[in-house]
């Protein structure tokens, strides 16, 4: 047990994010079963739809769950108000500033994380009473921080910086990994990409299978002009890389963007003109699993490095 476990009522110290078009009911019951923290992804869901995948999800486990909240999504006032009426006990929010809703939640009995990509942004979030951050470092998928800070460094630039419950996430997606970023001073770790490729994700079959075939440097963080974005190598990426090497303006990129493309990527599967992202730890995974299987996996080198490292 550690501050981590307590605070979310948990077995093991892991996390799932909360990742648009990837993160339904299925994949958050099935980590919550497994004595993790599945996270329910509210980016890409209207709130009628998380809704029906908040009381799935209840109906599904009898363990804590929780929902991701970015807070740029368009109904946020009609989201937290859902979030508070369903009895959501537990809510991640990202990509914003966490005092606008961290009282409110927090006013309703709800225990509170933010993601964060600085030391800056951390001490921002102990000041507006959350409950624990996530240091999220450059190798993670979806959105990014303008920081670029690897994960490495960001871990224990976050722990000197404050004294929050602390998870680590980015690049994320073995024991070892986990391990490390422990050592780093974390007390648990958020896993995006691992999850996203197992059998429950709602991600796209096709999706899946290009995911678990990528190589190194397969994906690349782009779009910095408007929010960064680790996107996957494919046509939607050739022509973001050419657009921003002509010098287009946020405004081409945001045309360029359209509506709707990383759904038409990873949930419909459209691989040539969807948005793909996923972080850069894929390119360790061949074999789609269960999210039994990743939890054991997880545990189970966990465990066996901590042993083997004993030895030295």
């Amino acid at each position: 047990m550690n501050r981590i476990t307590t605070l979310f009522g948990i077995e093991h110290p892991i996390v799932q994010g909360g990742m648009v078009w990837c993160s339904g009911w299925r994949l958050a019951s099935a980590v919550s079963n497994a004595g993790g923290l599945g996270l329910l992804g509210a980016g890409s869901m209207h709130p009628d739809m998380l809704r029906e995948h908040i009381r799935k999800c209840r109906a599904a486990t009898d363990k804590p769950f929780g929902v991701n909240v970015p807070l740029m999504y368009p109904q946020i006032d009609e989201l937290m108000r859902l979030i508070v009426d369903e009895g959501v006990r537990i809510v991640f929010t990202s990509a914003g500033n966490p005092k606008t809703w961290t009282p409110f939640l927090k006013e309703h009995g709800i225990t509170v994380a933010h993601v964060v990509s600085s030391a800056k942004f951390a001490r921002k979030c102990q000041e507006a009473g959350v409950d624990a951050v996530v240091a999220e470092g450059f190798e993670a998928g979806g959105h990014n921080g303008r920081e670029e800070t690897t994960t490495l460094c960001l871990i224990p630039a976050v722990r000197r910086a404050v004294d929050l419950p602390l998870m680590a996430a980015g690049g994320i997606g073995t024991g070892r990994a986990m391990l490390a970023a422990m050592a780093l001073g974390a007390e648990g770790v958020q896993i995006g990409t691992r999850f996203a490729l197992t059998e429950e994700s709602s991600a796209h079959p096709a999706f899946k299978s290009y995911a678990l075939s990528l190589e190194e440097g397969d994906t690349k963080l782009l779009l910095k002009k408007l929010s960064p974005t680790r996107l996957v190598k494919g046509a939607f990426r050739d022509a973001v890389e050419e657009a921003e090497a002509r010098g287009a303006s946020a405004d081409e990129l945001r045309e360029l963007l359209g509506h709707g493309r990383a759904k038409t990527g990873m949930f419909e599967g459209d691989l040539v003109n969807g948005e793909l992202e996923l972080g850069q730890v894929a390119s360790m995974f061949r074999d789609m699993q269960t999210v039994d299987g990743v939890m054991q996996n997880l545990i189970g080198e966990y465990e066996a490095a901590l042993q083997e490292l004993a030895h030295y």
